[in-house]
C-alpha cells in the first residue's frame, strides 16, 4: 500500500481538499445545503465506484447492474428501521450482508459467461430487482416508496446536520479505499490482475478464476449495499426510480472517466460525474431527460482521447515529462 499511496500523493492532496473545503466554504458563505449534499453523493457514488473498479477494470468482469444491489443495501435498510424498528447500524450491517449473498447467488452461475453475455446477464439482474422494489407493493411500497427512515447515529449523537453526515460519509469511503487498496495489492489483487490479463494463462497458473471472479463480485456488492443503506438514512425516503439501470449506466461511466489504472480513478470519476450530474440537472431544466445524450458524448470523447481515463492520462503525462527531464542529465553523463 505503501508504494501505491507514494505515487498518488496529488490525489491525496485532493481528497484532503474535499474534506477541508465545505468548511471554509460555509465560513465565508459561498456553501450551502445543496452544494454540501452533492458532496455527501459523492461520497455514495465513490463506495459504489470502488467496487466496480475492482470487478470490472481489475478483475475483467463487466456488470450493468450494480444498482441492484444499491437499491438492495437502501430497501433492506429501510425494510428493517421501519416496519420492524431494527436498532441503527444493525440494519447497515444487514443491508452488506443480504447484498453480498445475492451476489453470491447470482454470481455463481452468472459469471460463468464472458464478455457482452455478462453484461447482459448483470443488465437482467438489475431490472429484475427495479421490477421487484416497483411491484412488489406489500414490502417495498411500491412506487409511492417508504418514508420515515431514521438518520444515523453515533452513540447517542444523531446525524442531523447535513455536515455531520458529509464527514460520517466521507470518511466512510475513505476506509472503503483503503480496503480496496490493500485488496489490490495482497494476493488476491494479483489473482485479479491475472483473471483480467487472461483467464487461461491465469488458471495455467494455478489460480482458481471461478473463486475469484466470484469473491470480487461479491465484495463489490457489498460495497454497493453499505452505499445502499446509508443512502436510505441520509435521504429518509426511497423509491424504486433512484436503482434503476440508468444508474448503473452512470456507475460504469464513473470508472471509465476516472480510469482503471488505481482505485483513485474511482474516486475521480465519481467526483466529477457527481457533479455534471447535479449541475446539468439544473441547466437542462425540462430537458434533464436528455442528460443521457451528454453522458454518452463524454464516454465517446473519454474512449477515443483518453482511454486510460484521467487518472491514466495523468499517470501517462507525469511519466513521459520525468523521462523528458531525466533525458538531459544522460546526454550531460
Amino acid at each position: 500500500m505503501k508504494s501505491l499511496l507514494k505515487n498518488d500523493y496529488g490525489i491525496l492532496v485532493a481528497l484532503m481538499f474535499v474534506l477541508a473545503a465545505p468548511p471554509i466554504l460555509v465560513k465565508f458563505g459561498a456553501m450551502n445545503s445543496y452544494y454540501i449534499s452533492i458532496l455527501i453523493f459523492m461520497a455514495l457514488n465513490t463506495m459504489i465506484a470502488v467496487g466496480l473498479n475492482l470487478l470490472v477494470c481489475h478483475a475483467g468482469q463487466i456488470s450493468l447492474g450494480h444498482a441492484a444491489f444499491y437499491g438492495i443495501g437502501a430497501y433492506t435498510s429501510a425494510i428493517l428501521t421501519v416496519v420492524y424498528g431494527c436498532p441503527l447500524w444493525v440494519d447497515v450491517i444487514a443491508a452488506m450482508v443480504l447484498s453480498g449473498v445475492i451476489a453470491y447467488l447470482v454470481g455463481a452461475p452468472t459469471l460463468k459467461l464472458k464478455g457482452h453475455y455478462l453484461a447482459v446477464a448483470t443488465m437482467g439482474l438489475g431490472i429484475i430487482a427495479f421490477i421487484v422494489m416497483n411491484e412488489w407493493h406489500s414490502v417495498t411500497e411500491g412506487p409511492s416508496g417508504i418514508v420515515g427512515i431514521p438518520r444515523l447515529k453515533i452513540f447517542e449523537t444523531v446525524m442531523r446536520t447535513d455536515m455531520q453526515v458529509y464527514y460520517l460519509y466521507w470518511a466512510i469511503a475513505l476506509i472503503v479505499i483503503l480496503v480496496a487498496i490493500n485488496i489490490l495489492n495482497s494476493r488476491v489483487g494479483r489473482a485479479l490482475r491475472a483473471l483480467h490479463g487472461s483467464e487461461t494463462a491465469a488458471a495455467a497458473m494455478g489460480v482458481n478464476v471461478n473463486s475469484y471472479k466470484l469473491k470480487v463480485f461479491v465484495i463489490s456488492a457489498v460495497f454497493a449495499g453499505l452505499a445502499g443503506s446509508l443512502y436510505a438514512h441520509y435521504m429518509t425516503f426511497i423509491s424504486p426510480p433512484s436503482f434503476g439501470l440508468q444508474f448503473s449506466i452512470m456507475l460504469v461511466l464513473m470508472i471509465i472517466v476516472g480510469g482503471a489504472e488505481t482505485i483513485w480513478g474511482a474516486l475521480i470519476g465519481a467526483v466529477l460525474i457527481t457533479s455534471m450530474r447535479a449541475f446539468l440537472g439544473e441547466a437542462l431544466g425540462a430537458y434533464k431527460d436528455y442528460d443521457v445524450i451528454v453522458y454518452g458524448l463524454v464516454m465517446m470523447v473519454v474512449m477515443i482521447f483518453i482511454p486510460a481515463g484521467l487518472a491514466g492520462g495523468v499517470s501517462i503525462i507525469a511519466r513521459k515529462l520525468k523521462r523528458g527531464s531525466a533525458q538531459p542529465e544522460e546526454i550531460g553523463a
